[in-house]
C-alpha cells in the first residue's frame, strides 16, 4: 500500500523559513517523480516544485529562487526548503508521487500539512 506522510508545517513569520518532509512507503521511491503542491480554499491545487528520479527539478514561477526541492532516496524522503516566506504562501502543502506502471501514470497523494505565514 502506497503511503505518503508530510511533516514540517506550522506557523512562521513573514521572511522566515520552513522545511517540509514527505516520507514515502509501499513503492519504489527512487524511480518516482516527487512533487509538492499547495492549495487554499480560494484557489485550485497548484504545483510548487517537482523532482525527477535523476534529480532534475522545476518550480512554480512564484517560488523560484526561494524554495528548493530535494530528495534522499536512501530515506525514501523528499524535502521542500522554503525561505523568505510570504503571507501568500499560506496553504496546505501536499506531497505527490507519480509512478509509471505498464505505460500508465499513477498519482499518489499525502494528507497534506498546513503552512501559515503570519505575523
Amino acid at each position: 500500500q502506497v503511503r505518503l506522510v508530510e511533516s514540517g508545517g506550522g506557523l512562521v513569520q513573514p521572511g522566515g523559513s520552513l522545511r517540509l518532509s514527505c516520507a514515502g512507503s509501499g513503492f519504489t521511491f527512487s524511480t518516482a517523480v516527487m512533487s509538492w503542491y499547495r492549495q487554499t480554499p480560494a484557489k485550485e491545487r497548484e504545483l510548487v516544485a517537482a523532482i525527477t528520479s535523476t534529480d532534475i527539478s522545476n518550480y512554480g514561477d512564484s517560488v523560484k529562487g526561494r524554495f528548493t526541492i530535494s530528495r534522499d532516496n536512501a530515506k525514501n524522503t523528499v524535502f521542500l526548503q522554503m525561505n523568505s516566506l510570504k503571507p501568500e504562501n499560506t496553504a496546505v502543502y501536499y506531497c505527490k508521487a507519480r509512478k509509471l506502471i505498464a505505460l500508465k501514470f499513477y498519482d499518489y497523494w499525502g494528507q497534506g500539512t498546513q503552512v501559515t505565514v503570519s505575523s
